[in-house]
């Protein structure tokens, strides 16, 4: 009866020791696989941080070449509004000259 109770406590310690180390080894790799992810996340939101960045300097720069090519039609605007007022005196002074 002795051996029998040994035995049985001998395969209870050898069963509970290996359900310890299978144990270990899932929490082993749950703990892996959640700083993996808990990693990934970090790069995540630096990669959202620089392209949200990166998107803010392009609008800028957007919007500076839209306000340049706004100030350059204006001034060939101008520059056609003042040579048309230019012929117009210039016709004006033909007219004058021919008809005294």
């Amino acid at each position: 009866m002795k051996s029998t109770t040994l035995a049985l406590i001998g395969l209870t310690a050898v069963f509970s020791i290996s359900c310890n180390k299978e144990k270990t080894a899932i929490d082993e790799t749950k703990n892996a696989t959640t700083e993996a992810i808990d990693n990934l996340k970090v790069q995540v939101d630096a990669d959202a941080k620089f392209a949200k960045e990166q998107t803010d300097i392009n609008a800028r720069i957007d919007k500076a070449n839209i306000e340049a090519n706004k100030q350059i039609i204006q001034a060939e605007l101008d520059a056609d509004k003042k040579k048309a007022e230019a012929e117009a005196d210039a016709a004006k002074a033909i007219i004058d000259a021919e008809n005294p």
